[in-house]
């Protein structure tokens, strides 16, 4: 049964495959000289294209690899929350987002043009780029928290021009993330003008927290979007779902062309300073931040005042946040406990635990934390079948106790939403997981099943599909997909990495439907 990712109705049929190229769906006359699978009993979907990605380094890693095929994951899209590697040499993103995405094993610097090629034929995914504006803007002023001046705007359009005319999809913030916090409104409006003009995608993790804070994101969003004609898209939608979907349904009624993705998962992942210690302690490089926590009247006043009031508004952060990496080898046993676990194991408190796990680290520690209100699965569900949602991970794959989401989110929309729950069809999960992404990332030859498409697909048993990863072991492969074919080639056979590498840093081929 072919699902071709439109979201039409699925048809038994034969898929021809040549250099690459999809070239019949229908009855394909088998010559001696073909290579033929047997799919009988069997679904053959577009290849999954993960919408929000932090594999960026971590692509090239064969457990990784293995991991994202045997969930039917064929493409990502990188640069994620205005951090990554180009522009630029690549060394604030590793060392910001040390936690999140490492290091990367061969970029020393070229900008996009050469981290694309970086990509080629040189891992079996399929790798999108997104211009990371907070690295644009570290590019430019460093950590400065003070508004660009205009000759600074001007130069920061030119590395994204640039970063766009090099084949990336569009430009990403992450607005909670120094430096890209410092930037204004009005920096965004001149950064998403050169991605206005290319047919590109604004693709926000947003100001203002998330869940029944999302209105004050969405409408920042929004702003830009109507100020320069920008297609937007919002990143790890999460919250009340009636609230959410007002707020896309009040965009599109405005004009404005708005997606999001969402991961169907109740627990998220971030860096553990990011929610723990105050944006204007953490303006600066991470050797300046750990002198800052080493210094005794620092220390003094976070602990007397700081992390009390944290505590007052949120008192079961301790207990809600799990430490997923940690730098340190001397915390290594800090792994899957809580703060309040782990504080209790040194006899001292979750504050000053924090501190001194930081201060070890050099700040290169991420937790997995709870979030409030706990949504129920139907509240998800109406995220999920929303049109103008597309299905991402938000993979961390770094660390001994990572969020189960890198291993398993595809799969669990396949086991959970599809197969058990039947909030979707076959044909709108293929559509979801696929062809909508393609469309909205302008990648116009891919997330479909027709001919003339790159032949990116995989075949699956659809009553064995699941996901297989949870919190206690979140590296676990899913299991119902065990073969898969990128560029025409078959990167996943009877699940198992086959050694070929036909996946490509993925170039924008198109404008935003």
């Amino acid at each position: 049964m072919i699902f071709d990712g439109s979201g039409g109705s699925p048809r038994q049929a034969d898929l021809a495959m040549r250099e690459g190229i999809i070239v019949a769906v229908g009855a394909v006359e088998i010559r001696a000289s073909d290579k033929t699978i047997d799919a009988r009993g069997r679904y053959v979907l577009p290849g999954f294209i993960d919408a929000h990605s932090h594999a960026d380094a971590a692509v090239f890693s064969p457990d990784v690899q293995l991991g994202l095929l045997r969930q039917g994951v064929t493409s990502i899209i990188a640069g994620q929350d205005g951090v990554s590697y180009a522009s630029g040499n690549g060394e604030y993103a590793s060392e910001y987002f040390g936690a999140l995405i490492g290091r990367h094993p061969s970029y020393l610097g070229g900008g996009v043009g050469e981290l694309l090629a970086l990509y080629d034929a040189t891992t079996p995914i399929n790798v999108g780029y997104l211009v990371p504006a907070g690295t644009v803007r570290y590019e430019i002023k460093g950590y400065a928290s003070g508004p660009a001046s205009d000759a600074e705007i001007a130069e920061m359009q030119q590395l994204v021009a640039t970063g766009l005319a090099e084949g990336a999809l569009g430009l990403s913030t992450g607005l909670d993330y120094v430096p890209n916090l410092y930037s204004n409104t009005a920096e965004l409006i001149a950064l998403c003008r050169p991605v206005a003009e290319v047919g590109g995608i604004y693709v926000s993790h947003m100001r203002g927290g998330y869940g029944s804070n999302a209105a004050i994101g969405v409408g920042e969003v929004s702003d830009i979007a109507l100020a320069t004609g920008v297609s937007v898209h919002v990143s790890h939608y999460v919250g009340p779902s009636d609230l959410l979907v007002e707020l896309v349904e009040d965009a599109a009624s405005r004009g404005i062309d708005m997606t999001f993705d969402a991961y169907p998962y109740r627990r998220g992942c971030t860096l553990l300073a990011m929610p723990t210690l105050s944006p204007a302690l953490l303006a600066g490089a991470a050797s300046k931040v750990v002198a800052d926590l080493i210094d005794p009247m620092v220390r003094a006043n976070l602990l007397a005042d700081w992390f009390p009031a944290l505590l007052a508004r949120d008192p079961e952060w301790p207990d809600d946040t799990t430490f997923a990496h940690v730098a340190a080898k001397e915390y290594d046993w800090a792994h899957g406990l809580t703060v309040r676990d782990a504080a209790n194991r040194m006899k001292t408190d979750p504050a000053a635990f924090t501190l001194d796990i930081l201060v070890a680290s050099n700040l290169e520690v991420s937790a997995v934390t709870k979030m409030r209100p706990q949504l129920e699965y139907d509240e998800l569900a109406k995220l999920f079948t929303h049109r103008d949602h597309v299905a991402g991970s938000d993979g961390i794959y770094i660390g001994k106790q990572s969020h189960p989401r890198a291993w398993g989110t595809f799969a669990k929309y396949l086991r959970l939403f599809t197969r058990e729950r039947e909030d979707y069809s076959w044909s709108d999960c293929a559509a979801h997981l696929s062809g909508h992404t393609a469309e909205r990332f302008c990648l116009s030859n891919r997330g479909r099943l027709s001919p003339g498409y790159m032949a990116d697909l995989l075949i699956i048993d659809p009553t064995t599909v699941a996901d297989e990863a949870d919190y206690d072991s979140p590296r676990r492969d899913a299991i119902g997909i065990d073969d898969v074919f990128v560029g025409g080639q078959q990167v996943l056979q009877d699940g198992r990495l086959t050694g070929v590498l036909s996946g490509r840093g993925l170039r924008r081929s198109g404008p935003v439907r």
